[in-house]
């Protein structure tokens, strides 16, 4: 009875759907254009990620929001369970298999809703002081977020533990934060740089590095470049879009398809598929202002924000040569399956989050009836 309630109807945050539904009709378009195999596979996804979100925007998510430290233990449980059965794929030992089935998972993958409840938890447990967050607060914050992000660079997968790292600390500090403890994490990173880079960071992390700093990019790099000069102002048709249909821009679908993008719709499509990631992105983080007494709804909605802010930043910079090649896709626009449905499953959970936050309102006011 709860999804027939016309005030959970009214809550429901539709403008989110609508900035999303472009990238996801765009990313077919240009899935489709180039290999149809991989069109039909996305399809699956869709119709995968669909169901999904029926499912997770009807669980009780407020009723057992006390369940969710469970989860967080469940998924670091899993994190530590890929050190010892993870399966390692081109030097990272980052999935767990499912015998039975014969499928494998990504625990670092499952793990983000769930470390953003869990954020949004904690907040909303131990609210902030007008002045933000103390030492003591900070560093019991911390723990939940430096314990995953650990797990997550040992595997290695630098570029999820990074932005892990970020969206925890960017919560934190939206939410509020003393200004000195920030002046303090700063001037630490800046003197602890060059231990990290010499002792911590793996030796094709530095490769990465030393490509990107180098006089001359890497040949998926270089090859993006041309795909975008390629496209110029407004774009070419799908047989003029050289680079991609003769092969020469690799993982045009995936990691390098905003080059692909460029490529057909030019530097206008290019600022209009940026300036839609900005309008979803600004929604999301204006949830701050209009739910400012609900931490559970404010941290979840910014760290989505940023979540797709900093995978799809990466991205982009990683294309044009401004940031190094790591293995994040463009959100909800790269051809995959774990990554969309991923966000599909936060998106999900906002929108429980939203509609449902009324809920025991509405039970209390049954019963009276």
């Amino acid at each position: 009875m709860r999804l027939f309630d016309k005030r959970i109807i009214s809550h429901f945050d539709y403008l989110l759907i609508i900035f999303v539904l472009p990238l996801v009709l765009l990313s077919y378009k240009l899935i489709s254009e180039t290999n149809t195999a991989l069109a039909n596979k996305q399809l699956v996804y869709f119709t995968v990620s669909i169901v999904a979100f029926l499912i997770v925007f009807i669980l009780p998510i407020r009723r057992h929001i006390r369940l969710i430290p469970l989860l967080y233990w469940l998924g670091i449980i899993l994190l530590l369970a890929v050190e010892f059965f993870g399966e390692t794929r081109l030097g990272a030992k980052r999935w767990l298999s499912i015998p039975i089935a014969g499928l494998t998972i990504q625990p670092s993958e499952l793990f983000k809703p769930v470390f953003i409840l869990m954020l949004g938890y904690l907040i909303q447990t131990k609210q902030p002081d007008k002045g933000g967050y103390r030492l003591k607060d900070f560093a019991y914050f911390s723990f939940y977020i430096l314990l995953p992000f650990v797990l997550i660079a040992k595997e290695p997968d630098l570029g999820t533990a990074l932005v892990l790292l970020l969206v925890g600390y960017g919560i934190l500090f939206i939410v509020g934060v003393s200004w000195r403890i920030w002046a303090t994490i700063f001037v630490t990173i800046a003197l602890a740089s060059p231990f990290i880079y010499t002792n911590l960071i793996k030796d094709y992390q530095k490769k990465r590095i030393k490509d990107f700093l180098s006089e001359k990019p890497s040949y998926q790099v270089q090859q993006s470049i041309i795909a975008i000069g390629n496209g110029g102002l407004t774009g070419k048709d799908t047989n003029e879009a050289t680079q991609t249909q003769l092969k020469f821009l690799p993982i045009a679908t995936s990691d390098f398809i905003f080059a692909y993008f460029v490529e057909r719709y030019g530097f206008l499509g290019a600022i209009g598929l940026i300036f839609i990631y900005g309008l979803l992105i600004l929604h999301l983080l204006s949830m701050n202002y209009y739910f400012y007494d609900d931490f559970v709804i404010r941290a979840f909605s910014s760290g989505l924000g940023l979540l797709i802010f900093l995978d799809m930043s990466i991205n982009i910079l990683m294309v044009i040569g401004y940031a190094p090649v790591v293995g994040l896709p463009l959100p909800m626009f790269s051809y995959g399956g774990s990554s969309f449905i991923n966000f599909i499953v936060l998106i999900a959970i906002l929108e429980n989050l939203l509609a449902f936050r009324f809920m025991d309102m509405y039970s209390f006011e049954r019963r009276l009836s």
